[in-house]
């Protein structure tokens, strides 16, 4: 099954490929939460609790079909995550890690429900509650779900370092360098994303 995401203003448009074998969880961690925050849109991605749903699959799942020129790339720290966004609306689209050889993407649910398309039957339920302590409330527990989902996908995407699928990325080039230049958020913009929180 093949999924369309867009950015808000729909200038960013690409598909998930294998929707099936995505993972989903929610993220209540306090960088989602300031990341949310730094773009300007912590009410169209945090939900009551403060957490961010995310969609996790492979990189080589993920394409882009227009508008990779509107495609930014910021980070909260100089070791953190990479958090790709459109800038065109600050839509945020995906989550990578800095090595391109664990090609996992976490797709953010705001691109994937743009236009009003469900997340369902494309994708499956949420399987896992991630960071809960920095959440506002108390979350579902999701307990053998969640290490179920994690035991049928980690094993894939860790077996891309060695047969070769890392390199099928439309996040990094050949040489593994991100497709557009990262930005690493000042300390007075961590500050005040982070005070948001």
């Amino acid at each position: 099954m093949i999924h369309r995401f867009q950015c808000q203003c729909a200038k960013v448009v690409g598909e998930v490929a294998d929707t099936r074998s995505a993972i989903h969880a929610i993220c209540y961690c306090r960088d989602c939460q300031a990341y949310a925050h730094h773009l300007g849109q912590p009410d169209a991605v945090l939900d009551a609790q403060a957490g961010t749903e995310v969609v996790g699959t492979h990189a080589r799942n993920v394409s882009f079909t227009s508008g990779t020129d509107q495609l930014a790339c910021v980070s909260l720290s100089e070791a953190g995550l990479l958090r790709w966004y459109a800038r065109c609306c600050n839509t945020p689209l995906a989550n990578t890690g800095r090595d391109w050889r664990m090609p996992y993407v976490g797709l953010v649910h705001l691109c994937l429900r743009a236009g009003g398309a469900p997340l369902a039957p494309a994708f499956v339920p949420v399987q896992m509650h991630l960071e809960t302590a920095s959440a506002k409330g108390t979350p579902p527990r999701t307990g053998w779900s969640q290490l179920k989902a994690l035991l049928g996908f980690m094993p894939r995407i860790a077996a891309a370092r060695f047969n070769g699928s890392y390199r099928r990325t439309p996040f990094f080039t050949a040489a593994g360098v991100p497709v557009v230049a990262v930005r690493v958020l000042s300390a007075a913009e961590r500050e005040r994303a982070g005070a948001a929180v």
